[in-house]
């Protein structure tokens, strides 16, 4: 939709997106008789820092310029009637052997 100076009619629309990002969760997991061998034979934890990366979606918005439509303009002649009283002058030439006009 247009204005007729040409410019876009701007609105704006306010609607909830789905977005993702992950966290970090920690896992308890007692040790039992039946888990013991595979809990001894994990990875050595140590002191040392130790960073995960955590990824979050993000929205962004944009807008671009497309057509959308075409609007066209153009003129008609109406002919109407109206009614006008005023006074107007009429002149009479009288000429001699012809009957006069009116």
């Amino acid at each position: 939709m247009h204005r007729l100076d040409g410019g876009p009619y701007v609105t704006a629309r306010t609607t909830t997106v789905p977005v993702q990002r992950e966290e970090v969760r920690v896992e308890r997991e007692p040790i039992t008789d039946a888990n013991r061998g595979d809990a001894i034979s994990g990875g050595e934890i140590t002191e040392e820092e130790h960073e995960v990366v955590l990824h979050e979606e993000e929205v962004v918005v944009d807008k671009q310029a497309v057509p959308k439509e075409r609007v066209r303009m153009d003129k008609d002649v109406v002919t109407d009637e109206q009614q006008v009283s005023e006074q107007v002058r009429k002149e009479q030439i009288e000429t001699e052997g012809a009957s006069p006009r009116r």
